[in-house]
This record gives structure tokens, sequence and C-alpha cells, in this order.
């Protein structure tokens, strides 16, 4: 059984750990390791203290995955968030990562955003078919924007507009 809900200062740790290791898997975020505990514990902080939405997946009292939506700060863009999300491997298509997406997507909507953007490598399909399903689209590619031992990726814009 695992539980989507909003992120509580219980969860840092293991929302740590959780990004850490999908980020070592090298396939999926835009770091290859997780940033260092206090900067991760500044960000949940700093997104409790603001409102802004975040989820986590808890299986057996452990975070196994997130979804988050950062604001942008500048005013002409303030309109607009960033989706970051990831998932242990062993949870994936299970229908989590859904649940977790549409979670914070209701929690984006009651801040008034209008528009939520992300970026993903095209080579990740299960997680573009996962975005077009809950309303995002593609607008455009980044050609040959990421580069992981010595191999290029192309990176999909997508958004989706409330």
């Amino acid at each position: 059984m695992v539980e989507i809900v909003p992120i509580t200062q219980d969860h840092i740790d293991g929302f740590h750990r959780a990004l850490d290791f999908v980020a070592r898997e090298g396939r999926y975020l835009a770091f290859v390791e997780g940033p260092p505990l206090e900067n991760t514990r500044a960000f949940v902080l700093d997104h409790i203290q603001r409102g802004h939405p975040q989820f986590v997946a808890i299986s057996a009292g452990e975070v196994v995955g997130w979804c988050d939506v950062t604001p942008k700060e500048r005013p002409i863009y303030a309109h607009g968030g960033v989706l970051g999300m990831g998932l242990l491997p062993q949870f994936r298509g299970q229908g989590i990562g859904t649940n977790l997406i549409r979670s914070t997507l209701a929690a984006t909507r009651t801040i008034g955003l209008h528009r939520v953007e992300l970026t993903v490598r095209q080579n990740n399909t299960r997680a573009i078919e996962l975005y077009k399903k809950v309303g995002f689209r593609v607008e455009g590619l980044q050609r040959d924007a990421v580069q992981i031992d010595g191999v290029y990726e192309n990176v999909v814009c997508m958004a989706l507009l409330f």
C-alpha cells in the first residue's frame, strides 16, 4: 500500500534518500547525485512555508517517490511553475506516479498558477506518456541538451495550462 501525502519535516531525510537514489541512476534527473542534505532541507522547508505543492509517496513508512511544483520567482513568469518528480525503481509502472502528479497538480491549481512546465529526456518514453496522460503537451525539443558519460540526449519541453 502506497500513500500520497503532502510533505512534512518528518519526510525530509527519506525524500533526500529517494532523490539521491534516483539522481544516481543518471537517467532521469538534471543532476547525477542528490544535493547536500542541508540544501534538500532548505528546499522542503521553503516549499512548506510558502505553501508550494510538494507530495511524497510513502510505503512502509519510507519515502519512495515525490512530486513538486516550484513557482517561478520573476514577475513576468510568476503565473507558472516547474514540476519535478521521481519514483524509486521498484514502485514504477504501478500508477503511483499518476497519483503523485495528480495530487500535486490539484494543489497547484489551488495556489493560482496558470502554467506548469517540465523537461524530460526524449528517451524517457514512460514519463512522457504519463505527462501526456495528465494533460501536458509537448512544446519543443532541446537537441543534445544533456550529456552523460559522453553520450548526448535530447530533452523534450512540456507544459500544462490550467
